[in-house]
């Protein structure tokens, strides 16, 4: 099922330009598919120029897809970075903020198409600590958009704070199976 994200009221003008859609699938016993549509007029967003696909740190600071994953009954989750340039980024979190480092794994599969009135990022996953941790998974879907001028926007399923905050567990809004909360 695909979500659409809303802008966080601090980007209300940027969120009048454009409309981001996500989605989580379940594939495999420990693989998800994350796919992002930015649908507008896209010439009006920075979009990072494409690269090899690596680990890269700090990619929320541009455009930038991001997904977070959390059992329900455990504080820690982990949070993906997906970067229209096919960079990609990884952490693990104990909890709110709280312990991060690096989460190893098979580097995603980024895959990037764009026209005029779209942007469409997917990415494949293999979390392999996914399928022996505690059911049902809660996932946050968000988005950084930043726009030619700098601005950034901040999308999500939902802003539980009065500051953009994507780690709040209260964003982690969709089952993993697509399905609302």
């Amino acid at each position: 099922m695909e979500h659409r994200l809303v802008p966080h009221p601090r980007s209300a003008t940027l969120g009048a330009s454009f409309d981001v859609f996500a989605r989580a699938e379940l594939i495999g016993a420990g693989t998800v598919r994350f796919e992002y549509r930015l649908t507008g007029d896209v010439a009006k967003v920075a979009i990072p120029a494409r690269q090899p696909s690596r680990h890269t740190d700090r990619l929320w600071e541009r455009t930038c897809f991001e997904a977070f994953v959390a059992s329900s009954r455990e504080p820690g989750y982990c949070e993906l970075n997906f970067s229209p340039s096919t960079q990609w980024a990884a952490y693990e979190f104990d909890g709110h903020r709280l312990g991060m480092r690096a989460l190893v794994l098979t580097p995603p599969a980024v895959a990037v198409e764009q026209t005029a009135r779209e942007l469409r990022v997917t990415a494949t996953v293999e979390l392999c600590g996914l399928a022996a941790a505690p059911w049902p998974r809660r996932v946050g879907l968000t988005a950084v958009i930043q726009e030619q001028g700098g601005g950034h926007g901040y999308f999500a399923l939902r802003h539980p704070r009065e500051k953009p905050d994507f780690h709040d567990a209260e964003g982690f809004a969709v089952l993993l199976d697509g399905s609302a909360r």
